[in-house]
């Protein structure tokens, strides 16, 4: 045979392994691609800021105009303007009570006076804003008129758990947004809407990190604030609460002047080793529920027989988040949502969680034997 034939014959099974090589390494990328996407949890686009990604939502609704993503911007640079001063309450000096008391009676923290004053000043020149109101105000402001532009009302909770700022415990700020009805001309009764009517909410954690969560009726998404480039970035989309975990989050110190029910329950997780968690500031323990599982709940006590979360501004906004997740949030006798309020600062008891833990919490309290 010829130099060169035997040449060529000698390369063909060379060829073969090379070809062979490159399928295998082709086929292992396209798994590991298919494998990423069937991943729920792996974040693809973790560059997405906030605002990018109220832009993409906008897309859902051909007849957007913007404002939404306008408001939810303002209240992310009010986020951060917040977020700068918690980290530094000691070092400007803006720790400890203010000297007053508000609405609710309670006293007031310094930094509730100032994350008020930063929230409401960043909200106030939003063209779109009809009322605003905080949990520090005794009335909501009415900044426009239907007629001049105002479609949206936001009512906020400035700083829950304020008075853990002494002790660097995590702290937050509780949101939601309602549209505004032009037919009604009173402040209180424009903002007295159900749960179910939110177009909007969401709370930001000032703990380790700053953590925006947000739904605007699509999923739970989750934000975390990258101080270097000044914007929080998507970690999370599409979060979903897990099914069950056997932690539950509530004041035992309260425990006595629980209904029988409660009582009975917090019985129940001692026998079924359970874990207890509670750190008393309200968006710090759903935060912990909504991504670890479990249960959130302040039932009614003799002390507040209806209730001691404010309906509007915090048990709403966090259902919301906590339902979008495919949690389940009660107040014991219906879904939270469904709460016809009838002022402002109306209080509500809560259960909310995982939805496994919800249904066993409201099993037990109503007596209802397996």
């Amino acid at each position: 045979m010829p130099a060169a034939k035997m040449n060529k014959t000698k390369s063909k099974p060379v060829k073969k392994r090379k070809s062979k090589l490159i399928a295998r390494g082709v086929s292992k990328v396209k798994k590991s691609v298919r494998a990423q996407a069937k991943r729920k949890d792996v974040v693809t686009d973790n560059l997405v800021s906030l605002q990018s990604f109220i832009l993409e939502e906008e897309r859902r609704y051909p007849s957007a105009t913007g404002e939404l993503s306008w408001i939810i911007s303002a209240i992310s640079l009010a986020a951060k303007i917040i977020a700068f001063k918690v980290r530094h309450v000691r070092l400007q000096g803006v720790i400890g009570q203010e000297g007053a008391t508000n609405v609710q009676g309670e006293a007031q923290i310094r930094m509730d006076v100032i994350s008020n004053e930063v929230i409401m000043r960043v909200l106030g020149s939003r063209s779109s804003i009809a009322v605003l109101g905080s949990e520090e105000d005794h009335e909501p402001t009415i900044l426009r008129k239907g007629s001049e532009g105002g479609k949206y009302c936001v009512l906020f909770d400035p700083l829950d758990g304020s008075s853990n700022l002494d002790t660097a415990v995590g702290v937050g700020t509780i949101f939601t947004v309602l549209k505004n009805d032009p037919n009604i001309p009173g402040a209180m009764e424009t903002v007295c809407q159900r749960g179910a009517e939110q177009i909007a909410a969401g709370y930001v954690l000032y703990g380790s990190s700053t953590v925006f969560m947000l739904t605007t009726g699509h999923g739970t998404h989750m934000f975390e604030l990258d101080t270097s480039v000044g914007s929080f970035l998507l970690v999370k989309r599409d979060l979903q609460i897990p099914a069950a975990n056997k932690v539950y989050s509530v004041n035992e110190a309260n425990l006595e002047g629980f209904p029988k029910g409660y009582r009975d329950y917090v019985a129940w997780t001692h026998r079924n080793n359970y874990s207890s968690r509670y750190i008393g500031s309200m968006v710090a323990d759903v935060h912990r529920t909504l991504v670890n599982g479990g249960v959130f709940l302040y039932p009614p006590t003799k002390k507040h027989p209806s209730g001691k979360l404010r309906l509007l501004y915090e048990a709403n906004p966090m259902s919301f988040l906590i339902e979008q997740a495919g949690g389940k949030s009660t107040t014991g006798s219906q879904r939270t949502m469904n709460v016809v309020p009838k002022q402002l600062h109306e209080r509500t008891p809560l259960v909310m969680g995982s939805p496994d833990e919800v249904d066993h919490v409201m099993r037990i309290a109503h007596g209802v034997k397996r």
